[in-house]
Parts: C-alpha cells; sequence; structure tokens
C-alpha cells in the first residue's frame, strides 16, 4: 500500500528570504515563525513526520500548513477569518449612548458614570465602557479653561514668543512675576515617615504660621532665577526686587522683561524708575494669559518640589528654604525650551475658539 504523497514544497528567493527572515525576528507572532520554520523544512525534502518530530508538532499540522503554503504560498499562513460570536449591541443602541452621554446628564448627578449610564439604557456596564473608549468619551473628567480678552492678545503673543525663539542680540530676556499669598504650614500632628509598604503619611488639618511673597525672575538663556521674599505684595517690594535685578544684571547688555499686568508692575514709581534706564524694556503678556510666561513653569516646580509637601512652623523657615531651592536650582540651571511658535499658539486658540462657537449654537 503506497500513501498519499505529500505536496513538494519549491521556494522562490523572495519565499526563502521572506520565511528566513520571520524566523530570525524576535517579534514575529511565534504562530508564524513555526509555519514559517514548517515550510523552511518541508522545502528541504523532509515530510510532514519528520518536520514534525522536530519542531515538536503532529505531522497533521505540518501536513495543513504544507498544503496551504503550496496553495495560497505566503498568504497562506496567515489565519482565516473567524466569524466569531454575532453582535448583540446593534448601532442604533451605540448611537442612542452615545447621543445620551453628550446631550443629558441623570437626575441626581452632573455627569453620567458607567454604572448609572447601563441602568438608563438597560445594556451591561462591560458594554458602555467599551462604547464609551472606542469614541473617547469620559464624562468623569472635567478641565478649566479662560480665554484672553485682550484686544492685544496677538501682538503682545507675537511679540513675547519672538524674545522667546530668537531673542536679540547681545540681550538679556527675564520672565518676572509674583508668587503671593505662599503660607507655612504645619501639621496639627507629626508627619509619619515613608516605610517599606507604606507611604508616608500626615494630618488632612494644618496650622497656618503666616505668609510670604516670592518675586522672581528667570532668565531665559541659562535659566537661573534671581529672587527674593517679601512680608507684604505690594509695589515698593516690586521696585526693591527690581533694584535687585539691576544690581545683578552686566553692563551693557538690554534686558528685557516679561511680566504681566498687575496693578503693582504699574504704579508711578515703577515706572520712573524704568523710564531712568533706556536700555530696559518691557513686554507686558497678555490678560489671563500667565502660560506665556516661563517662570510660571519654575513656579509650578517651586511648588511641586520643595512647597508641597513642606512642613514650616514660621515664615522664616518658609523663606530659609525657598533660599535654599533657589540656591540648589542656580548651582546647575537649566533653561527652558520653548517649542510652539506664535502662528501655531494662535492657530490653536482659533481652532479652540471655533470649536467652542459651534458647541455654543448647538446648545440654542
Amino acid at each position: 500500500m503506497v500513501g498519499r504523497l505529500a505536496d513538494e514544497v519549491v521556494l522562490s528567493e523572495e519565499e526563502r528570504a521572506f520565511l528566513e527572515a520571520q524566523v530570525r525576528r524576535h517579534k514575529a507572532a511565534r504562530s508564524l515563525s513555526d509555519r514559517c520554520r514548517m515550510i523552511l523544512l518541508c522545502a528541504e525534502g523532509l515530510q510532514s513526520k519528520e518536520a514534525g518530530a522536530r519542531l515538536g508538532v503532529h505531522e497533521h499540522t505540518v501536513g495543513k500548513w504544507r498544503r496551504r503554503f503550496v496553495k495560497e504560498r505566503i498568504e497562506g499562513l496567515t489565519d482565516e477569518y473567524r466569524p466569531g460570536r454575532p453582535r448583540t449591541v446593534s448601532d442604533d443602541q451605540v448611537a442612542a449612548v452615545i447621543e445620551r452621554t453628550l446631550n443629558s446628564a441623570p437626575k441626581d448627578a452632573t455627569h453620567w458614570s458607567i454604572r448609572s449610564m447601563a441602568a438608563a439604557t438597560g445594556l451591561s456596564h462591560t458594554t458602555i465602557r467599551r462604547i464609551w473608549a472606542a469614541f473617547g468619551l469620559q464624562p468623569h473628567r472635567s478641565e478649566t479653561f479662560k480665554l484672553s480678552t485682550d484686544p492685544l492678545f496677538v501682538d503682545k503673543v507675537q511679540d513675547i514668543v519672538g524674545l522667546y525663539m530668537s531673542p536679540p542680540n547681545r540681550a538679556i530676556v527675564l520672565c518676572v512675576d509674583e508668587k503671593s499669598q505662599i503660607q507655612a504650614l504645619d501639621r496639627e500632628q507629626p508627619v509619619l515617615p515613608m516605610a517599606s509598604g507604606v507611604a508616608e503619611r500626615r494630618t488632612h488639618t494644618y496650622i497656618r504660621h503666616g505668609t510670604t511673597s516670592l518675586f522672581a525672575a528667570l532668565d531665559i538663556a541659562t535659566g537661573a532665577v534671581i529672587g527674593k521674599c517679601y512680608k507684604r505684595h505690594r509695589a515698593t517690594g516690586f521696585l526693591d526686587f527690581l533694584k535687585k535685578i539691576d544690581v545683578a544684571m552686566p553692563d551693557g547688555p538690554e534686558v528685557h522683561l516679561v511680566m504681566d499686568n498687575y496693578a503693582t508692575h504699574k504704579t508711578p514709581r515703577v515706572k520712573a524708575w524704568l523710564a531712568r534706564r533706556p536700555h530696559w524694556h518691557v513686554h507686558f503678556t497678555p490678560t489671563s494669559a500667565s502660560w506665556i510666561n516661563q517662570v510660571e513653569r519654575w513656579f509650578a516646580e517651586l511648588t511641586r518640589k520643595q512647597l508641597q509637601r513642606g512642613v514650616h512652623r514660621s515664615t522664616a523657615e518658609l523663606e530659609a528654604d525657598i533660599a535654599a531651592f533657589i540656591e540648589a536650582h542656580n548651582e546647575k540651571p537649566k533653561p527652558y525650551r520653548w517649542v510652539k511658535s506664535a502662528d501655531e499658539i494662535l492657530a490653536s486658540v482659533k481652532r479652540f475658539c471655533q470649536r467652542t462657537q459651534r458647541n455654543t449654537c448647538a446648545e440654542l
């Protein structure tokens, strides 16, 4: 008795190169690389039983992929389409969930949750989760925004971003601002230090020991910071801080100050002091646009690293820690990299305004 002859496998140069590459690839699917090994062994003249013995699989498996390769070539090594379980949720039901999520709210809450939407629609909570994930809906999240109403918004953005991305030659650009009302907070009970498997613990209640205000100037070229704390946030303190900056500046270069429109920055004494220094140039940020002042990024770093979890029993301790943070920062300063041009920023604001206007018109 003679059994059925196995299909002969003859490879072209391109097919052999593809199969060998899949075998060598570390990120190739295991199933595909195994099938490629089977075909390569069959191409060497081995029978299905012999190839299966080498690879540790049944001869019928080798015979199956041999026949599919001979018939369909490389495409035959991929899995066939499997219909799977029929859908139980229709397109109309999906559209109803999306419409309800976007345009309504439950009676007892400001936004939908997975469980409340499942109860309202009669679908399972896993189905609601899949629908929301597929369409990028996250009702539990909320963000804030505020658009500047400054009539010179475009001009100011172009001016300040131009300073950041192409500063004048032989000039110093300083971002100046104040972080007011920094509280010296002490916990009512001692902080419990971190231990293995246990996070640091502290009471949610605290004791106030006064406040201080920090004036800071960030050099955008070097990342170095000039800072000084004051008991009160007044124009006299700001003028004293400008004098501190003046002492620290070398003779000769032009000085460009980027600062906001706070009242303490525009008092007659401050204006007169700046007028006596024609090499100093002031660039005011648009109203409600503190994000354009780079020193705000440094304030965020100060808050995260020093203030947020700090324990201070007096304003003197607080000011000492702030001074130590500035000194440590200036030992290895690193400038922040501004990447967006003025045109990109204005285009982004324009798109946001158009999207907000469309949503408002749709609600009306």
